[in-house]
């Protein structure tokens, strides 16, 4: 396994580690291509606590989260989005320490207009898979602010990744969710995922002098601001790579998928379609290319 390159090996899965003033890291035990190491729950503060993406529905690591706990008052279940590995645990954790979950909206949320539209024609998602019962206790709009005792995170909507995403600001620190981490580029799968949306999110964060994101798999990237100039310029390259492939004749996400990514095991590839899909989908809405048909997941996209 790769190790954290800023301890030299890898977390232990239901152990908690301290990783920054009122920060520490459980991480679950759910490893796999598209998590890492596994989800990263956080515990914020010390005397009131705030949960951040509890995990997947595992009793494993609620145990692990209650005994990190301990005798400590849980004030807030806090959840950057509703995929399988991030949120489902959070009502077992709510029940267990009765506080309430917070969240941007239930899993529908959020979504732009187009992909609310592909939706409903029957396109669903595909990958790390949606927590379609999650709904929180407490809606929060952007900016809202969720205070402890000594604590106060920002709910900053950053949908791309998942409609209803938030990132939280603890001071100069964000955690991140799965918008951006520092061993891979985030999954942007349609219709939770929206590559026009991700963009944005990416670029607003840009906005801002940021110490250090904690992201729901990996370790803490500590060059944000590089991080996101490379996830910004490696979508850029990937829409150059799929406007070239398309000049050389109309395809399918799926076509060009395996024409670009030469070097992606198989295993990878429906993940790597779905990549392509949200180009796609993106470069439609800039009127670059056009569907043939109309658009849908197995649709043929020409150059416009």
């Amino acid at each position: 396994m790769i190790p954290d390159p800023q301890t030299g090996y890898p977390p232990t899965p239901g152990i908690a580690e301290r990783i920054g003033p009122n920060i520490r890291r459980v991480l679950a035990p759910n490893p796999s291509p598209m998590t890492f190491w596994g989800t990263n729950s956080y515990l914020v503060g010390q005397r009131d606590l705030a949960v951040i993406d509890p995990g997947p529905d595992d009793p494993a690591h609620l145990a692990a989260l209650l005994k990190a706990i301990g005798t400590a008052r849980v004030t807030a279940i806090l959840v950057t989005h509703a995929h399988v590995d991030h949120s489902p645990l959070a009502r077992a954790l709510s029940a267990a320490t009765k506080a309430p979950i917070h969240a941007f909206s239930d899993a529908m949320g959020g979504r732009s207009a187009v992909m609310q539209r592909l939706a409903e024609g029957g396109l669903v998602g595909g990958g790390e898979g949606v927590d379609a019962e999650f709904a929180p206790d407490e809606t929060l709009a952007d900016g809202d602010v969720v205070e402890g005792a000594d604590w106060s995170l920002t709910a900053l909507h950053t949908p791309g990744h998942f409609g209803n995403h938030l990132c939280f600001a603890l001071g100069d620190a964000v955690f991140c969710g799965d918008l951006v981490m520092g061993w891979a580029s985030s999954l942007v799968s349609p219709p939770e995922g929206d590559l026009t949306d991700f963009m944005a999110s990416c670029r607003r964060l840009q906005q801002s002098n940021w110490r250090i994101f904690h992201a729901g798999h990996g370790a803490p990237i500590d060059t944000p601001a590089e991080r996101l100039d490379w996830l910004i310029r490696h979508r850029l390259s990937r829409e150059a790579e799929i406007l070239e492939a398309l000049a050389e004749g109309p395809a399918t996400s799926a076509t060009l998928a395996a024409r670009i990514y030469v070097d992606t095991p198989p295993a990878l590839l429906p993940a790597a379609t779905r990549n392509v899909l949200a180009h796609l989908i993106d470069l439609h809405g800039k009127n670059r290319v056009t569907p043939i048909d109309h658009l849908s997941e197995r649709a043929v996209f020409s150059l416009t």
